[in-house]
């Protein structure tokens, strides 16, 4: 499938004709400086994961490559034939077919779709022109080159993997969902032929089948990729350098995610705080432990802590200087079982989306929830908070259930007018206004903020508002659907301490594997219109769903623990390939700037009139040699950095095959 434009086509003779680059760039937006005195490099294949805090300026960076904001000093230069693209915000409600406005995507095959049809036109006007015939010729050339005949298969294939059915391909885009109608513009985004392609949170509306389907994209990415999340794991399968927005500086690390969170780390334990603050923790979670584990009635409580202290070498000590930090308050007591259901249908009207149900959810359950985007993994999830009613079958509630339902519905429905603190003061008249503040405080309202009214708050500042309002609460069960979409990585690294020690039962809805696989003690998948356990973890549900794709057996657990170790194998032997390649590459971008830095001096010298005027004819000749030799080295190197470039692409490429 092609994917855009090749890199080839745009490669000249110097080695800046293909790269983007920031000279001691400063960006402003009003009286706030967002970044100064930016100075980086960016190539075709570099996949650049972007991150930071909310409203440190990633996406006035994303403007300012699109041309809609102007280094306030400084220079940004992108090669001139470079096509950046980008995803709409907005989808219009129009009539056209959702298949044929992701093909408007690719504007070139569009333009060359008219001009064929044009062409056949003139023709019919005018049967003996041969003028017409050659253009019909060149037209259908174009269309061919540009892969037209097989862009409604490409387009197909872009709305599939985005978890769009094939039932909708033809639908009007005004009869799709609001998130639905995100997934067209992703789409039409892929489906355009770019060199740099900006990605703001491509996720939020995506369940996991489509991110795992969306990685692979991305990861055959041939141009300049900038990639906004909040998704650790997707940050590290698709991103090979991170570009962090750190207090008003602009630092690019080479590596995934993962990496550059252990060299942020090793910087903030030179300061102790990372150490402090693990080790504060760390003897709080052992203190309960040791003095409620022998009790019978704490010890379910110690069991908890018990967990939530094996679990946090997963939690980021990068984060440990995070503004957010909150945890659940101890609620008075939880029934056991916490919920019973016996074969429960549930749907919508007199249509059943599941059947059958059978669920008993314990004290203390951690179930992560599986599913294809439209199985009735929300549905499920509805029908647990009592929000949907059961068809058929029984449900059974433990005495004293209290439900804490957070979804998309609870962010939308936050009062505009009202203050955090005012919204919080209306669930708990008694509660003394200092209490409630510093609660607010650790999910980032703090001072003035918790009195403003929140019709100006962002989406992940209504998110979190939502979130406190849910955990003053005090729930015994808890039902998350999506609770991360619009959640910067440090308060989704909040969360999932909170959630750690959180005592009740927890269900579970997220696209974040980070968050599933930290929070959830077991599976569940959604499919068929069934609720079935599913045995494996997040890796075993990746491989099955390309089972399911590719339409092979499931493997039995012997066979896959031979393909893993296998594949282990693969992995290490293309590191040990890669990783020579990548030193070399390494050195020639070095060895090419200093080559570029004496090319710029030796032009400065001989466009100066004086310089011939004044100098010995043996020193200009002298000069004029070396520029000679300082061209043929630049070829040289470009030649060898091209060469090695495309030595690492064949790696990764081989790798994706097999």
């Amino acid at each position: 499938m092609r994917q855009s434009r090749p890199f080839a086509t745009h490669i000249e003779s110097s080695y800046q004709a293909f790269m983007i680059s920031l000279r001691d760039v400063t960006l402003a937006r009003g009286a706030k400086r967002l970044f100064e005195g930016a100075s980086l490099a960016f190539f075709p294949g570099q996949r650049i994961g972007v991150v930071g805090p909310n409203g440190s300026g990633k996406s006035s960076f994303f403007a300012m490559l699109l041309g809609q904001l102007h280094p306030d000093r400084g220079d940004l230069d992108i090669p001139a034939a470079f096509a950046v693209e980008h995803v709409a915000q907005e989808t219009p409600g129009v009539a056209q077919a959702a298949i044929e406005y992701v093909l408007d995507g690719d504007l070139e095959l569009r333009l060359a779709e008219r001009e064929m049809t044009e062409a056949e036109a003139a023709h019919g006007d005018d049967a003996d022109s041969t003028a017409a015939g050659e253009r019909i010729a060149h037209a259908h050339e174009r269309y061919t080159e540009l892969g037209g005949w097989e862009a409604r298969s490409r387009a197909a294939t872009l709305l599939a993997g985005l978890g769009v059915q094939s039932s909708d391909h033809d639908r009007a885009v005004a009869e799709l969902s609001g998130g639905m109608r995100m997934r067209l513009n992703l789409a039409r985004a892929l489906m355009r032929r770019s060199d740099v392609l900006l990605l703001d949170e491509p996720t939020n509306h995506l369940d996991l089948d489509a991110v795992f389907w969306l990685e692979e994209w991305l990861v055959g990415y041939k141009g300049t990729l900038f990639l906004v999340s909040h998704d650790r794991e997707f940050l590290d399968a698709t991103a090979n350098n991170i570009l962090h927005f750190d207090h008003g500086k602009l630092r690019l690390y080479r590596g995934t995610y993962t990496q550059f969170e252990i060299q942020l780390s090793s910087a903030l334990e030179q300061q102790q705080s990372v150490h402090d603050a693990q080790t504060r923790r760390v003897a709080e979670l052992q203190q309960f432990i040791d003095r409620f584990r022998a009790k019978a009635t704490k010890a379910r409580q110690a069991q908890s802590r018990l967990k939530a202290l094996e679990r946090m070498e997963l939690i980021a000590p990068a984060h440990v200087d995070s503004p957010f930090r909150f945890r659940f308050r101890e609620f008075p007591g939880s029934p056991d079982p916490v919920l019973a259901l016996d074969n429960i249908s549930v749907g919508y009207g007199n249509t059943p989306v599941l059947t059958g149900i059978k669920l008993e959810i314990r004290n203390g359950a951690r179930l992560g929830i599986l599913g294809r985007n439209g199985a009735g993994k929300s549905t499920l999830v509805k029908m647990l908070a009592g929000m949907l009613p059961e068809l058929s079958g029984t449900r059974v509630d433990g005495r004293n259930l209290r439900i804490g339902y957070f979804a998309q519905h609870q962010v939308d429905a936050i009062d505009s007018e009202a203050s955090p603190l005012l919204q919080i003061q209306r669930r708990d008249r008694n509660a003394r206004e200092q209490v409630l503040r510093d609660f607010l405080g650790g999910f980032g309202f703090v001072g003035d903020m918790a009195l403003e009214p929140a019709r100006d708050f962002s989406g992940g500042e209504r998110a979190r508002l939502a979130l406190a309002l849910l955990v003053w609460d005090r729930p015994n069960l808890l039902l998350l659907d999506e609770p991360t979409n619009h959640l910067d990585i440090d308060m989704r690294e909040a969360l999932a301490e909170a959630l750690q020690e959180y005592e009740g039962a927890l269900i579970l809805v997220s696209h974040d594997r980070h968050l599933l696989r930290t929070c959830a003690d077991e599976l569940c998948l959604v499919r068929n219109g069934q609720v079935e356990a599913f045995e494996g973890d997040l890796d075993d549900y990746r491989d099955t769903l390309a089972r399911d794709k590719s339409g092979r057996n499931s493997t039995s657990g012997a066979s896959r623990k031979d393909e893993r170790k296998r594949e282990a194998a693969e992995r290490q032997s293309r590191a040990n390939e890669r990783k020579p390649l990548g030193k070399k590459l390494e050195r020639l971008e070095v060895e090419l700037k200093k080559l570029h830095d004496a090319q710029k001096i030796i032009a400065s010298k001989l466009a100066d009139d004086a310089f011939y005027s004044g100098a010995p004819a043996s020193e200009v000749a002298l000069a004029l040699k070396e520029q000679t030799r300082l061209a043929r080295e630049v070829e040289r190197c470009e030649s060898e950095w091209l060469e090695l470039t495309e030595a690492l692409e064949k790696l990764d490429s081989d790798a994706r095959i097999n």
